[in-house]
């Protein structure tokens, strides 16, 4: 079997798994409440562009990660965002590691 094909093996895994099932239904669950929806979109937005600003400036602006806290706090009252934040951090993990074990074997030609 060539690298291709198990990329294609390991992709078709990745979807059976339980992290990306409950990632994918609590994405949906959100996508059906529109207002629940744009406000996680907008949270997501403030976020990239708080990170971005972070990233530029090298410094923190802190009334942005003030109003970011909030909003988020905000958002984990609501039972149904909680668990996508969740949900979304347990697929992100398994990603990440899945990335992770590609890298470092490969890690002698990287460096």
């Amino acid at each position: 079997m060539n690298v291709y094909d198990k990329a294609h093996e390991l992709a078709k895994e990745i979807k059976e798994s339980e992290e990306y099932a409950k990632y994918k239904f609590a994405k949906e669950k959100v996508e059906k409440d529109i207002e629940l929806s744009k406000k996680i979109k907008e949270f997501e937005t403030m976020k990239y562009n708080t990170q971005i600003f972070s990233l530029q400036n090298e410094k923190k602006d802190e009334s942005k990660m003030k109003e970011l806290q909030e909003k988020y706090a905000e958002l984990m009252q609501n039972e149904v965002a909680r668990s996508y934040f969740e949900l979304e951090l347990r697929f992100n993990v398994m990603l990440a590691d899945v990335n992770k074990i590609i890298a470092e074997s490969i890690q002698d030609v990287l460096k």
